[in-house]
């Protein structure tokens, strides 16, 4: 298994386009993903970034390294967003395997601090994130932010 990035030329652009949209996006916003993933492949440090895990050249999981996860504190980054593993490969340490990944990259980019936002309960704490503070999403819920540091 390997974890690569959606970069030019990648043979993996329209299936990681539709991979991360069908795990995270709705009917109507799929050129939201398909936007924003062409437009983040150009600046090789610039984020956004957008991972897949494969195993071989099947797509698995997946994660993406942001400017802002679409909330209230746009302050902060770089974000954490749309970790994703498939069912049938859960509970083999893969979801870890994709945080060590972003804590590398983003250590890599020189950040100190990783941050995510989610409504997930005890997966991140055990993992070692701490809250951080208290969110608001564009559509006015609250939403609990997470902050790691990268070293």
């Amino acid at each position: 298994m390997e974890i690569i990035v959606i970069d030019q030329g990648s043979e993996f652009l329209d299936r990681g386009v539709e991979y991360f949209w069908r795990q995270w996006g709705e009917a109507s916003n799929f050129d939201f993903y398909r936007n924003c993933i062409e437009h983040s492949i150009y600046n090789e440090a610039a984020l956004p970034k957008f991972f897949l895990l494969l195993d071989n050249d099947k797509i698995i999981g997946s994660y993406a390294l942001l400017t802002n996860d679409l909330i209230s504190r746009q302050d902060l980054l770089p974000w954490l967003a749309c970790l994703f593993v498939d069912k049938e490969y859960r509970n083999q340490g893969l979801a870890q395997k994709l945080l060590d990944h972003s804590m590398a990259e983003s250590r890599k980019r020189g950040y100190q601090t990783l941050y995510l936002s989610t409504s997930l309960n005890n997966f991140y704490e055990k993992k070692g994130w701490e809250y951080f503070a208290m969110g608001y999403t564009a559509y006015g819920k609250d939403i609990k932010i997470y902050a790691k540091n990268c070293n």
